[in-house]
Parts: structure tokens; sequence; C-alpha cells
């Protein structure tokens, strides 16, 4: 009889385990959707209050990193609401910016207050014709895909995003599609660091990837049957024919920093 109760105990422990793990993942996968939900309509205030306040935090955006909750805010209030809204927090009539968030994997680490996250971010944007003359932006609409790869942390019982890293790998103008986009059109990338630049990042990123590049965003995960990591080589994107020793090397997710 003891036995069994002991077997008992283990089962309720596994299963308590196993409870509050898939909770934590819901909680994450919301955590995000709303952070979709928010940019949306350009309510870059409630994006800011997302993450965590840790000296750790950032947002790698378009060759830029953007380090704790002051960079954070410099990027979404300072950088964005400026170029979109003019400053307020919330939609201007006329402007989409739509951020579909998709495909969410969560994964998390023993100790159960952090985890890593993967979601595919497809963007439909522009400006309305009726105000192509008083929007800065002009009449435009165009598409975007990236992939974000995250960390998250749980912060007082909250979790919140921690590291976010997005990778927005293509761009296409609505009518012309993605196989007419010009090198370097759409984003201009960040050259100047905060505060020489004032809505800068605070560190220039060593690497970047822009269609028509189609090298892989690294997954944090390895293979679910095989238990491996995809090997670096294949991370990589030759020219079609070409040997893989001719392309660039490998995107990581590492931090890393271009030296100017």
């Amino acid at each position: 009889m003891g036995s069994e109760v002991a077997e008992l105990k283990k089962l309720v422990e596994s299963l308590s385990k196993e409870v509050t793990r898939l909770a934590d993942e819901g909680e994450i996968k919301k955590l995000h959707f709303k952070y979709g939900y928010y940019l949306d309509k350009c309510l870059y205030q409630e994006v800011v209050d997302l993450f965590a306040d840790n000296p750790d935090t950032f947002v790698e955006f378009i060759g830029g990193r953007y380090r704790g909750r002051e960079g954070v805010q410099r990027l979404y209030v300072g950088r964005f609401a400026g170029n979109f809204v003019k400053g307020r927090n919330g939609p201007v009539h006329g402007f989409l910016l739509d951020h579909a968030q998709m495909q969410d994997i969560i994964d998390m680490t023993p100790d159960g207050n952090h985890a890593k996250g993967r979601f595919r971010a497809l963007m439909s944007a522009g400006t309305h014709k009726s105000i192509q003359d008083t929007h800065p932006r002009g009449f435009v609409q165009w598409w975007e895909g990236g992939i974000y790869e995250n960390e998250y942390i749980k912060e007082n019982g909250v979790w919140k995003i921690w590291k976010l890293k997005y990778f927005p790998f293509w761009h296409a103008h609505f009518a012309r599609g993605w196989s007419n986009k010009e090198i370097g059109e759409f984003i201009p990338l960040d050259t100047k660091k905060y505060p020489e630049s004032p809505l800068g990042p605070d560190e220039i990123v060593e690497q970047l990837m822009l269609w028509p590049d189609t090298r892989v965003v690294p997954f944090h995960y390895p293979h679910p049957v095989t238990g491996k990591m995809v090997k670096e080589d294949d991370l990589r994107a030759p020219e079609y024919g070409k040997d893989v020793s001719t392309a660039l090397p490998a995107l990581t997710l590492a931090e890393t920093v271009k030296k100017l």
C-alpha cells in the first residue's frame, strides 16, 4: 500500500509539472499574439509594456539592437510612432499595419522561468489613397514576411518579452510582387548608433538578411525525431548550382556586434 501511495504522489507531481508547463506555454503564446495585436494598431506604449524590466532586455531590428527598456521605448515610441502616426499612441485614419502572428513553437527551460519561441509574421501594410497627400508615406502598399526567434522571462510571476529578434527577410510592393523587389528597397539599414542618431540602436548588428537572401533563420530547437541541430552549411544559401563554400556565412542567434 505504501509503495502505491508513493507512486501516486510521483504521478501527481509529474502531472502538476506538466500542467504548469502547458499553462506557461499558453501564456507565452498569448503574450506574443497580444504583441501582434497592439502592433497592428500602433499602440506602441502597450507594446513597450510587454517587455521585461531587465538590463539584458533587447530588440533586434534591421541591423540594430536596442537595449533595455529605454532602447525598446526609443524604437517603438520614438521611431515607429514618430514615423507612422506622428507620435501618437494609436492608429491614424487610413494607415494599415497588420502583423499576423502564426506557426508558434514554444520551448521552456528546465527552471520554468525562461522560454524560447519561434513565430512567423505576415504583414500587410499601406495607406489608403484618401491620405496619400497628408501621410508622409504617400500612396503605398506592401507585404512583409519575417521570423521571430525570441526569449521570454517570467518576471514577478508574469511572462514578459525578454529578447526579441526579428528577421524581416522578405518585402514586396503589392503591385510588383516580391520578384521585382529592388535591393535595399523599403527599409533603410541602421548605420549610426544612439546618441549620434537620436532614434538609433545601441549597437549595430553584424548580420543582416533581406530578400533575395534566403538563408535559414536558425532554429533554437533540435530536430524532434533525430535530436540533432541543422548543420551550419545547410543554413546557408549558395546560388543555384554553386558550392556552399561560395555562399554567405550561416546566420546565428548569438548577439553579434558589427565593428564600425
